[in-house]
């Protein structure tokens, strides 16, 4: 079982890079056309920005709520904007209301912001129906878009809406109920041809995490793709990290030929796999053995347990294979 802790960590400031934040949006809301571009995004927790309240200036908020949160400008001064992501290494049964919540906090936090500009400039007296929200006719709302990035190698098999959450009821009160839609990013789900929309190393990570499990289909994506030879580092530790690889590769800050970490990965696994087949082939020997010579179940497998130095519910489980 990887450590969450360290996979979350890891993942986290990988997609705090700007170049790889905006490919990754740009993937999932042009298909790859550069249209985010990373010197328009900014931090959401050390930046002031002006909103689109009056001529104000409302701070934004110290508290992240996301993983990552970084505004979209139009010319350094306007939001255009909010994007968030959420990264996941294990999947999340209440994406969708764990979501809302936070885009409702955002959304609250602007209306909260903007009737403090206003009290603050005090452009004009705000009518009755202003008064009580704070909010004016004229104030509108930074958009929100927030994408969850799972870097498992598994399918997702959570919602991806809230009405899937909901208990059955009749379609009338289905039509009246708030809805929320999760917006997805899993290698598993994804075709090659889109994971290869991405422009950065993202292209690789996605790919490696895709055929995780299927070792020699891997290095054939690898040796395809010239990026594998010499791969940024942080890249490189992402992947080693979600998909628990245990790859090797040389220390300090120069790039890494995965294919050939990869290819050692691949050695390593086969000859584990060899000393299996030897290990189960003296098991199975010592219990024909014992059993030969009249040596009861229980006995052989406590025999079992202190020959192949195994706890003894696992003896007992590898002897029952092989007794006749």
């Amino acid at each position: 079982m990887k450590k969450l802790g360290k996979t979350d960590t890891i993942t986290k400031e990988y997609m705090k890079d700007p170049v790889i934040f905006a490919d990754m949006f740009n993937k999932f809301l042009y298909h790859g056309r550069q249209v985010i571009q990373p010197e328009s995004l900014t931090e959401m927790d050390t930046t002031e920005i002006a909103v689109p309240y009056g001529d104000g200036k409302a701070g934004v908020p110290a508290q992240k709520y996301r993983d990552v949160l970084k505004l979209m400008m139009t010319d350094g001064n306007i939001a255009y904007c909010i994007l968030g992501c959420e990264d996941q290494s294990a999947i999340h049964y209440a994406m969708p209301v764990k979501n809302m919540l936070y885009d409702s906090m955002q959304l609250s936090h602007q209306v909260t912001m903007a009737a403090k500009s206003h009290r603050q400039q005090k452009e004009h007296k705000p009518s009755s129906y202003e008064f009580l929200s704070g909010f004016h006719k004229t104030d509108r709302l930074v958009p929100v878009v927030t994408l969850v990035i799972y870097w498992g190698p598994d399918r997702w098999d959570g919602p991806l809406s809230l009405k899937e959450m909901y208990v059955a009821a009749d379609d009338v009160i289905m039509q009246y109920v708030p809805d929320y839609k999760v917006n997805l990013i899993a290698p598993e789900q994804m075709t090659d041809e889109e994971i290869k929309e991405f422009q950065t190393s993202l292209k690789e990570v996605m790919l490696y995490i895709k055929y995780s499990k299927d070792k020699n289909k891997l290095l054939e994506i690898a040796q395809e793709d010239p990026n594998f030879l010499s791969m940024d580092r942080q890249a490189a530790e992402v992947i080693n990290t979600v998909t628990n690889s245990k790859l090797k590769y040389p220390e300090g800050k120069g790039k890494i030929n995965m294919c050939l970490a990869i290819e050692e990965m691949r050695m390593d696994s086969k000859r584990e796999g060899i000393r299996e087949g030897i290990r189960e082939g003296e098991i199975k020997g010592a219990v024909e053995t014992y059993q030969e010579v009249g040596i009861s179940l229980q006995e052989t497998s406590r025999r079992v347990s202190v020959k192949f130095h195994l706890p003894l519910q696992q003896a007992e489980e590898e002897v029952k294979k092989y007794w006749q």
